[in-house]
């Protein structure tokens, strides 16, 4: 990779990761815009071109990808060994993350151009083959959905951390009251396998709901398991490691006042899970 494919390196692994919610394909795609900078010739805005050869070939993975169930950003890698590159990506926040994913595509991929990428409503249109004007009302749904949820969930990592322990302890209890009392009574459970893990194909709403299928999860799921704090995404999170040192799953709670738990976002696929695989 020449220098100016390196100096886009991160825009093109960042694009990539938002819009297949993968670092695997987003590292795959990575390496496919490298490969097509070596031949091009003649470009006048490096970045631009780069970034939608990046959209492009991001797309077309999630256009060509079959999935069972709802669909999580995975973790991004971190720690000791990580490149800069990584670590930055590593900060974009699960929050941020998570709600892309419930867009469409394209709207994702309007919104993190302008918003987050900071290019014009004439060149985000260029890059989709849209007009300025249906790029500006594209994006429009993204941003009030991201303004929404980054004002949703404001507890102290304390608070969370708490409610964690507890969490943790009342499932392996098998305390449905203990869970349920912990809930919110609104609160949803997000679970993505990709098929190939066992794993809730729908969400799942009401404390009581969640609370039952947490507890009978629990059952074999947190039988020999270590539950450890990390951050992950730029976010608290809590990994959960078999006896085998396998990673089986990474977990975000949520809360919006540290009393309850509001929302549980749990990401099992293990192609999404092998950054994470020591």
């Amino acid at each position: 990779m020449n220098g100016a494919a390196f100096e886009h390196r991160s825009l093109v692994l960042r694009l990539a990761y938002d819009i297949t919610g993968s670092w695997a394909a987003a590292e795959d795609v990575a390496q496919s815009v490298a490969l097509r900078w070596l031949t091009a010739s003649g470009v006048r805005e490096e970045r631009a071109y780069v970034a939608r050869m990046a959209v492009n070939a991001a797309l077309d993975v999630v256009a060509r990808r079959e999935y069972t169930g709802p669909v999580l950003p995975g973790p991004v890698p971190t720690g000791p060994g990580v490149d800069e590159i990584v670590e930055q990506a590593s900060e974009v926040e699960f929050a941020l993350a998570r709600v892309l994913q419930s867009l469409s595509p394209l709207e994702r991929t309007a919104f993190l151009l302008h918003d987050v990428f900071g290019f014009s409503y004439a060149e985000v249109g260029a890059m989709l083959n849209r007009s300025p004007e249906a790029m500006r009302q594209l994006g429009s749904r993204p941003r009030r959905h991201v303004q929404e949820d980054r004002s949703r969930f404001r507890a102290e990592p304390a608070q969370v951390r708490a409610l964690a322990e507890r969490f943790f302890a009342a499932a392996r209890a098998g305390d449905v009251d203990g869970l349920r009392a912990l809930l919110t009574a609104d609160v949803s459970l997000v679970a993505d396998g990709g098929g190939r893990a066992s794993a809730a194909v729908r969400p799942i709403r009401t404390a009581d709901a969640v609370a039952r299928y947490v507890v009978g999860l629990a059952e074999k799921a947190l039988q020999g398991v270590r539950v450890e704090e990390i951050v992950a995404n730029g976010q608290q999170a809590w990994l959960l490691r078999r006896s085998d040192d396998v990673v089986d799953q990474v977990m975000w709670l949520a809360s919006a006042d540290g009393n309850a738990i509001a929302e549980i976002a749990t990401v099992r696929d293990p192609r999404k899970l092998a950054a994470l695989r020591a």
